[in-house]
């Protein structure tokens, strides 16, 4: 059972091996839940279902990209007030004025630096870091 600190982040990306790494990076400094879905549909509906702190999204993915995913989050009153992080190679969406003008709260770029992945999402997100693991 969780404590109500605890965070829950969905991670909504199709590379497996990206998954393992992100869980692993979260799981290793925080004591976050990580949620995973492995497709933009996956991810709508875990994200309505689950009602995470935050949303973890790769911008491109089959059948649904990272910004339509993130446009039909916005469109569900039960998902609209989430925040999403672009987590992207895609350099366009890493730009502040574009994921913000996408409603985006922010972007971190791949490659990243697993160890600093935990302290640009809680910057970003406004989240306190005494609550992180030491």
């Amino acid at each position: 059972m969780l404590n109500k600190t605890t965070k829950i982040i969905l991670f909504i990306d199709d590379d497996p091996h990206m998954q393992y790494i992100v869980k692993t990076c979260l799981k290793t400094f925080t004591d976050w839940e990580v949620l995973l879905a492995k497709s933009g549909l996956e991810g709508l509906s875990k994200a309505e279902t689950e009602k995470p702190d935050a949303i973890l999204l790769d911008g491109m993915m089959p059948e649904m990209n990272g910004v339509t995913c993130l446009q039909h989050l916005q469109l569900n009153p039960k998902t609209q007030s989430l925040p999403v992080i672009f987590l992207t190679v895609k350099s366009g969406l890493t730009e502040p004025h574009r994921f913000l003008e996408l409603g985006a709260v922010g972007a971190i770029a791949k490659p990243f630096d697993p160890l600093t992945l935990v302290t640009k999402m809680t910057k970003i997100l406004g989240w306190n870091t005494d609550d992180l693991k030491k």
